[in-house]
């Protein structure tokens, strides 16, 4: 979602194949073989595979809604942010959603960890309106797919948490045209 999002953003044009990962195409798997999703290939034949390179490739390209951190600093503290992210967080999710994947008899633990990020991140958002600061940007972009994922696996407990501001910006992103443009089907490839 999130590489969906920066490719809407920027404006890029490209094909779109929504695949169904129990049955990959060939073409498919001769771009990308380790055969996950996103796989973008580039003009020059250059492929990215993650979805936070391609949100990167996008916004480099074109940035007509300014996601792109403006400084160094703001960019540093961005990429340390989607580190947390996509390390610990990432695999605190994976539990709490999939327990039985991991040999656990419930993912309530891991929901637990993971509810210490989003402790981080409604404190963010008690402060500024969006984590990227002013607007909506490349942090917000590159979270919220995962943020949203938490909360929808058990949306009742997640609605009763103290996060607020973390639930406000969750319900507007959802709420968005971004989210709606991105959200769209595209036919099985």
């Amino acid at each position: 979602m999130r590489a969906r999002l920066a490719l809407w953003a920027s404006q890029q044009v490209v094909a779109h194949r929504e695949i169904v990962l129990k049955n990959k195409p060939a073409a498919m798997l001769d771009a990308s073989p380790k055969g996950t999703v996103p796989v973008l290939v580039l003009p020059d034949g250059a492929v990215l595979e993650q979805s936070i390179d391609i949100m990167q490739w996008a916004l480099q390209k074109n940035d007509p809604l300014a996601w792109w951190p403006q400084d160094a600093a703001t960019l540093q503290a961005a990429q340390a942010l989607i580190a947390q992210n996509d390390g610990d967080f990432k695999s605190q999710l994976d539990r709490y959603k999939y327990p039985h994947r991991f040999g656990l008899d419930s993912g309530l633990g891991a929901r637990d960890e993971g509810a210490h990020f989003m402790e981080q991140l409604n404190q963010h958002l008690n402060v500024q309106a969006f984590l990227a600061g002013s607007h909506w940007g490349y942090l917000d972009a590159a979270i919220a797919p995962f943020v949203r994922q938490f909360a929808h696996t058990d949306a009742l407990w997640f609605e009763n948490q103290h996060w607020k501001s973390l639930r406000q910006w969750l319900t507007n992103f959802e709420a968005s045209i971004a989210f709606d443009a991105v959200m769209q089907k595209h036919p099985v490839y």
